[in-house]
């Protein structure tokens, strides 16, 4: 059987080549690995420094569904809504075209700029959509009646308990992809990665004020 494996191996040399990678490929894709983290940092790191380590989240866009379902999630109302870490600013314009008065909160300069441009062209008021470089964390967000975001699974705890502080009772709080743990759902739309939850503030104080009993066996 061996003998059998090393004839194959040996017919089968050329398509497998076993010498080296030739310098100048190897030069070229570290050069094209280098850029490629460059781009990636650029993106990524500005503003990361101001931010405690437990609670940074680095720039991952929504997807056109995501988008979607956020927008199905905020059929039947209106009013000023919030988006936490607005990176390139797509759901900010999706909502702000449905009629919603969007901050995008955002500590990426550079992504900021370029949310602003977007909305220079398009030309949307700032009254509709406006982009701010603040961190959120530190922002009091008890004069917005919706809030979205797509952020990580390591910080939901902690932003729930922001949100729990300080938005009013009416609020409206939609997170993609990573649900609030320990928080009832009102509904969710969509599957896998693109799915989205909505949550009622009035019903998760509720819920965590009388937790439901467990019944004893």
């Amino acid at each position: 059987m061996e003998d059998s494996i090393e004839v194959i191996l040996q017919d089968y040399c050329g398509v497998f080549p076993t010498s080296k990678p030739h310098p100048i490929v190897s030069a070229c894709t570290g050069a094209f690995l280098t850029g490629l983290y460059g781009l990636w940092s650029v993106f990524t790191m500005p503003g990361f420094r101001k931010i405690p380590w437990s609670l940074k989240v680095p720039y991952l866009p929504s997807s056109k569904d995501q988008a979607q379902n956020v927008m199905k999630l905020l059929e039947g109302r209106k009013g000023r809504l919030a988006d936490l870490g607005a990176g390139d600013g797509r759901l900010v314009f999706e909502a702000s075209s449905a009629g919603f008065q969007c901050t995008g909160f955002e500590i990426n300069s550079i992504l900021v700029a370029y949310a602003r441009s977007k909305a220079y062209w398009r030309r949307i008021p700032s009254s509709q959509a406006t982009f701010v470089k603040k961190d959120f964390w530190k922002i009091d967000l008890s004069s917005y009646n919706i809030v979205t975001a797509f952020l990580a699974p390591g910080v939901m705890e902690v932003l729930g308990e922001k949100l729990l502080r300080e938005l009013p009772q009416d609020a409206l709080v939609i997170s993609c992809r990573f649900p609030f743990p320990n928080w009832p759902q009102k509904s969710a739309v969509g599957s896998g990665l693109d799915q989205t939850f909505a949550y009622e503030i009035s019903s998760v104080r509720s819920h965590l004020r009388n937790p439901p009993k467990t019944e004893m066996k």
